[in-house]
């Protein structure tokens, strides 16, 4: 991970703390609200990386600190010629490879250009009420390479996605629920809080389950019917022969909680 470390706390410019089975990533550039740099992303990648590999945890969650969530790309940094991806995960660390574990976004304040495009590759966005959203690239001579384009038509109307796409405005809260990009709005500065709540329901539940679902649901999108379920054999059959799958049923037969491993 990288060691940057910001000006305006002395901390790394992310922090990343473990809570139980949920692993905790803050963006912690409030001075320059929260823009991406290739360390920050460099950073994300690793921690994304640890996610996966540890069987420990179970559920991450993205935020920014300071009231912001991400403002997109760092500008100065891109006019000097850097990139603030990864050669693996792409943009912040995540866009082109996300995890396979689930990623909640608590966002605060603005998610800008590809800070936007940050939330859109997360499985679940918790968002504070005064939050807003947009891909502005088109205001400054660029477009939203980093997901957008492909994944905000796939979450809402073709209309919508274009109408957000071309004219670079940006929506609030409101109008991002209502097109059902968020699973939950809350107070200003509970976002964090929320998303916790979110991911312990998560973290309740066989960790095979929920991998295989995400896997699914995820890979599904360009499957025909007529081969979606044949496809989703490949990611089910090793869940319903698990140890988990069976551990389940006995915990239900002797009304207990599971006791998951796993495997």
């Amino acid at each position: 991970m990288s060691d940057q470390t910001t000006a305006d706390t002395g901390e790394p410019e992310l922090v990343v703390s473990t809570h139980g089975e949920i692993l905790l990533l803050e963006i912690n550039r409030p001075g320059q609200r929260n823009a991406m740099t290739r360390d920050v992303a460099e950073a994300v990648d690793d921690a994304l990386s640890r996610l996966d590999a540890d069987g420990a945890l179970r559920v991450a969650i993205l935020t920014g600190r300071g009231g912001t969530f991400c403002a997109g790309m760092d500008l100065k940094r891109h006019a000097a010629g850097e990139r603030a991806a990864t050669a693996v995960r792409g943009f912040g660390g995540i866009v082109e490879a996300p995890p396979g574990k689930p990623v909640i976004a608590a966002v605060e304040g603005w998610a800008l250009g590809g800070g936007f495009e940050i939330v859109l590759a997360c499985d679940l966005v918790v968002a504070g009420a005064s939050a807003r959203f947009g891909l502005p690239e088109v205001k400054r001579g660029l477009l939203a390479r980093g997901g957008g384009m492909f994944r905000l038509p796939r979450r809402v109307p073709q209309a919508i996605a274009l109408e957000l796409l071309l004219t670079g405005d940006p929506i609030g809260t409101e109008r991002a629920n209502a097109l059902g990009l968020l699973n939950n709005v809350v107070p200003d500065g509970q976002a964090v809080e929320s998303a916790f709540a979110l991911a312990r329901r998560i973290v309740g539940n066989a960790p095979l389950s929920v991998a295989a679902s995400k896997a699914i649901a995820l890979a599904s999108a360009d499957w025909p019917l007529t081969e979606a379920f044949e496809r989703q054999r490949a990611f089910s059959d090793p869940v319903f022969g698990s140890a988990d799958a069976k551990e389940g049923a006995r915990a239900f037969a002797e009304k207990r909680p599971p006791v998951w491993q796993g495997r």
